[in-house]
């Protein structure tokens, strides 16, 4: 599984920190066997569900997001150097891993992805942030998947985790149109 993972994200590679990067690969991993879902199923399951019968799967979509957010911290670090402080390994990951939490959210019923009773209860970034942190992803990660979406809205941002959050509003809010 986690070559056919690596096979559909290829941005994990983008992560330097090899230890990172396999904690990042193994909250994937983990989540899809605890939520049950194959690689097949990502492919097929929508990114939102705000978005009727939306044509981008939640793979696409996390791949397009954590290619905006690396282009906006590139030009950002080469822009105003010293000026910022970002961590490229730290919003790759958070990218990544930004709705991974959704894996807990969806159900299939009736051939349909719909909320999950804990999705009812619990929306993907709280959810994310709780799975990440217990495979011991950094604080920093964590505050990325946590303040990406709404639930960030008046928080306190890092620097990635606001990258993230507009990287995935961009999409978002592109796909809507």
């Amino acid at each position: 599984m986690r070559e056919e993972l690596l096979g559909i994200m290829p941005e994990f590679t983008l992560i330097e920190d090899s230890d990172l990067k396999e904690m990042t690969i193994n909250v994937w991993l983990e989540a899809m066997k605890e939520s049950g879902w194959t690689i097949k199923d990502l492919c097929q399951m929508p990114f939102t569900l705000l978005i009727e019968k939306t044509p981008v799967n939640i793979i696409e979509h996390t791949r397009a997001v954590t290619l905006c957010a690396v282009e906006i911290g590139d030009i950002l670090t080469e822009e105003y150097k010293e000026r910022i402080a970002l961590n490229r390994d730290y919003l790759l990951a958070g990218a990544l891993l930004h709705d991974v939490g959704k894996l807990f959210e969806y159900k299939r019923q009736g051939g349909r992805f719909v909320k999950s009773e804990g999705g009812l209860l619990l929306r993907h970034p709280i959810s994310g942030a709780a799975f990440a942190s217990q495979h011991g992803l950094p604080k920093e990660v964590i505050h990325i998947i946590a303040a990406h979406s709404k639930e960030g809205d008046g928080a306190r941002k890092t620097v990635e985790a606001v990258i993230v959050n507009h990287a995935d509003f961009v999409n978002f809010e592109a796909l809507k149109i």
